[in-house]
């Protein structure tokens, strides 16, 4: 009889109000926080967190999976992770000329200040989508 080690996994669900985005195990996830970035294990301790703007980070082995996220919660109970989000776009699918037309709206000038900060969120926004459109290619290209 072959006996066979498995190592533990997490699995993660990412929802959008459209549809559930994902739903599959993975060995670790990177997220996006409003504060910074978490990494989760297997066997973590439960958590209820507040997403930020950034990436979602899924690896499996040497395979890794990025998304960008705009804001939202996270739930870390047992070994299951679940994204909530208004916004989830794998880093493939990134428009990346709406994001660079995006970046440069932004930088036009502002009549008011409250125009001025809704410009630099869109700007931000704007980089971060690239920054990971920009790793996803990478990581294409290498293999």
């Amino acid at each position: 009889m072959e006996t066979q080690t498995s190592r533990p996994s997490l699995q993660c669900v990412v929802v959008t109000p459209e549809r559930t985005l994902l739903d599959e195990k993975v060995d670790f996830i990177a997220l996006p926080m409003f504060d910074g970035e978490l990494g989760v294990l297997p066997g973590r301790a439960p958590l209820i967190g507040r997403l930020g703007t950034g990436e979602l980070r899924l690896t499996t082995g040497d395979h890794a999976q990025r998304f960008y996220v705009d804001g939202g919660f996270a739930q870390i109970r047992g070994n299951v992770v679940t994204v909530l989000t208004s916004r989830a776009v794998p880093a493939e699918e990134i428009d990346v000329a709406k994001a660079e037309a995006d970046l440069e709206a932004a930088r036009q000038p502002a009549a008011t200040a409250k125009e001025r900060e809704s410009r630099q969120q869109a700007a931000a926004k704007a980089r971060i989508q690239l920054r990971i459109a920009g790793r996803a290619t990478e990581v294409s290209q290498s293999h």
